[in-house]
């Protein structure tokens, strides 16, 4: 079972090395994290897989990464200086600012800021008694917009002229470049671009941990399509996306489709659904898969003048603007459902075991060496195989010799290691009883179980693991 708790993933994090608050020396920053070590590598890997998954293994994609700053009127055209906000209420006693909807939906359960106008929210929030999270009086102010993009000035004079936003999202770097691809790469439709990046959304209240924060990572794809096909490529990319969570260990049973009321979709979808996990605080959100037919691109073309039209290459006659079709993951949420759904808390003999039940495709560590203790001939013998597999296949190896091997196990368990070799006085022909002469014990971190390899078998052993 998962994590049934924030807090002992939090600690875990902290202690192990995986995320870190940030600022930590100067009191910190609230809702912001750093990846550590280990957190780095995990973020790393995930990414990885995600683009070979998406990108290296289909014909139909290509890749970009485009900058996180653009033209202001980018953020005019698609709609998000003028629309882009949440219901923001204000305490009148402590003057503390929440989200309306949210505090809505933690009391009611359900997703009320589909079908509540503006001005329905602060009524609603009296009459369900929903008092201020951080003074506990019952006194909100009318619920306003408040607009999430951060704003900057590009140059030395802080003026209107100079007003750039820091972009909430990858999206539009993409439609921006479909010329450029276009032209350069020769793609036919359909085809798909992605793209990894950071967004930046001035979030009201951010919470539990990093899942809602104010900057954060995105793995998204636009998806180009032919007007009248948007269905099958739909159900194509939540298939996809469902077997990429799934292969990956996310459990079945804790996730979930939701498909948004009409109500309730953003101003460019016509199809929005949500697969949602279930987070230790409730159902939230992981990844969104929408419809956004050719908003953008009409958008584009009407602000910026220029032809966004794709000509078929076989009827030159056919000329039209693509629909899109947009699977957009949370990077940083989706490292964080990983993490939960590998906290594993177990009995081992008299003792509780925590280990991280990453699956192997993500783990931060290939491999721990680990000598048996810290006799000189023993950590030089496991320092030359640390060398020998890293150069014989590029595995992520950790080396340790601090502490009893008992600990050293568990301190790999709470990584999630999934292999630890262990050089032992069997491996220098010291000591029959513990395993022939140039040979190691292998330990699986799922199973507990060892086995005994010959050092010449080992780099085809750990390949084919």
């Amino acid at each position: 079972m998962p994590a049934a708790s924030l807090d002992q993933l939090v600690s875990l994090c902290k202690r192990r090395g995986f995320v870190f608050p940030g600022s930590e020396i100067y009191g910190g920053l609230a809702n912001t994290w750093d990846y550590g070590p280990l957190g780095v590598e995990l973020k790393n890997r995930v990414k990885n897989h995600w683009w070979k998954t998406f990108v290296h293994r289909r014909a139909d994609m290509v890749g970009l990464d485009s900058s996180i700053l653009m033209n202001r009127k980018v953020w005019e055209a698609s709609g998000h200086i003028s629309s882009f906000a949440d219901a923001e209420v204000e305490c009148k006693h402590c003057h503390q600012r929440f989200r309306g909807d949210k505090l809505l939906e933690e009391k009611l359960g359900t997703e009320p800021a589909a079908v509540l106008k503006l001005d329905q929210i602060q009524p609603m929030l009296m009459t369900e008694k929903i008092c201020c999270l951080n003074c506990g009086k019952l006194q909100w102010t009318d619920a306003r917009k408040f607009n999430l993009m951060f704003k900057t000035h590009q140059g030395v004079v802080e003026e209107e002229a100079a007003l750039v936003y820091m972009r909430p999202e990858t999206a539009q770097g993409i439609f921006v470049n479909f010329r450029n691809i276009l032209d350069t790469m020769r793609m036919r439709l359909p085809f798909g671009v992605a793209q990894i990046g950071k967004a930046f959304r001035n979030e009201i209240t951010p919470g539990n941990f990093t899942f809602r924060t104010r900057e954060f990572e995105q793995m998204e794809i636009e998806y180009f399509i032919e007007p009248g096909t948007s269905e099958k490529f739909f159900d194509e990319w939540n298939e996809a996306v469902w077997k990429w969570y799934t292969d990956l260990g996310i459990g079945k049973d804790r996730l979930r489709v939701r498909e948004h009321d009409k109500d309730e979709l953003s101003h460019y979808s016509s199809r929005t659904i949500d697969i949602e996990y279930k987070f230790p605080w409730g159902w939230g959100e992981l990844f969104g898969l929408a419809n956004r037919g050719d908003f953008d691109f009409s958008q584009h073309q009407k602000f910026s003048g220029q032809d966004l039209a794709y000509t078929d290459p076989d009827d030159p006659k056919k000329k039209f603007l693509p629909h899109v079709i947009e699977p957009s993951f949370g990077c940083d949420r989706s490292i964080l459902t990983f993490m939960l759904e590998a906290y594993t808390e177990e009995k081992v003999k008299d003792e509780t075991r925590v280990v991280m039940k990453l699956s192997p495709e993500i783990a931060p560590v290939d491999i721990a060496i680990l000598p048996l203790s810290k006799k000189e001939h023993l950590v030089a013998k496991a320092q030359e195989l640390y060398k020998k597999i890293i150069h014989e296949t590029g595995l992520v190896c950790d080396f340790d010799v601090t502490g009893s091997i008992g600990k050293r196990y568990r301190r790999q368990d709470e990584i999630g290691t999934p292999r630890c070799i262990t050089v032992d006085f069997g491996t220098l022909g010291e000591d029959i009883a513990q395993g022939e002469r140039d040979t190691v014990t292998i330990r699986d971190r799922d199973t507990l179980g060892q086995e005994r390899v010959h050092i010449h078998q080992l780099t085809t052993h750990v390949h084919r693991r």
